[in-house]
């Protein structure tokens, strides 16, 4: 499969795109709602069929949590590694969630497992990106104590991203969360030092720090609302942006 091109009216031509693991679950409250990982995969589709080359990365909160598990008495490690293992199961249900719409794509692993998955090779993941696949980064760095916010940032540069795109249940970044405090104030633009002063928790210190000093921007927006990938791609105003 050859190279895309990007539509004249794309804004960005290669991204990133974060999903949590909770997103995944849909309407259940726990594991993977086939229904949510299709509407996801349709909306991935949507602009990989403008020529945007897209990587993505998959929390494992719908499955388990490394941080609560340790919590709960477990040795943080074995718990962060436990994490790491569900991000891989989310990744190859939206691996063939893409794949059943006719996308070719690729889960490459930080953790080596050649049975399920590539293993996370650079210029590997660079190559499918240029081949039209889309690329999804499982089991965060392969390391403990690194969340998966830090994957996304650390891969997004990796590949030469020009954005992340951090897909969420709300509208953007607020200054409290707007569940709890429905007053509370949307920020349609920031810089990353005001997202670390103001402890706004777009994602965690170390991503956003990493994000800053390569000038990569953070794009926060609502995935439940269909079509917003798109939007954000076409340079609708949606959501926030996080940038120099």
């Amino acid at each position: 499969m050859g190279r895309n091109q990007p539509s004249k009216g794309a804004r960005f031509h290669r991204v990133l795109l974060k999903l949590s693991g909770e997103v995944l679950m849909g309407a259940q409250g726990f594991g993977v709602d086939p229904a949510m990982a299709s509407r996801i995969a349709e909306e991935i589709s949507e602009i990989h069929s403008i020529g945007v080359e897209v990587a993505a990365t998959v929390g494992g909160g719908n499955i388990v949590r490394g941080l609560s598990v340790s919590a709960g008495g477990m040795d943080r490690v074995s718990g962060d590694y436990m994490g790491m293992l569900a991000t891989v199961i989310n990744a190859l249900a939206l691996q063939n969630a893409l794949e059943q719409l006719g996308v070719f794509t690729r889960v490459q692993s930080a953790i080596e497992m050649k049975e399920v998955a590539e293993p996370f090779i650079r210029r590997r993941a660079m190559r499918h990106l240029e081949k039209g696949r889309v690329v999804i980064f499982a089991a965060g760095t392969g390391n403990p104590y690194f969340s998966t916010d830090t994957a996304a940032a650390l891969r997004a540069m990796e590949i030469g991203a020009e954005a992340i795109l951090k897909a969420t249940k709300v509208d953007g970044i607020y200054d409290s969360d707007p569940i709890v405090h429905p007053g509370a104030k949307l920020f349609k633009s920031l810089t990353y030092r005001e997202v670390l002063e103001k402890n706004l928790r777009v994602m965690d210190t170390t991503a956003v720090t990493l994000c800053m000093e390569n000038k990569l921007p953070i794009v926060v927006f609502n995935l439940l609302q269909r079509g917003n990938i798109k939007r954000v791609l076409l340079g609708h105003e949606v959501g926030s942006v996080v940038h120099e």
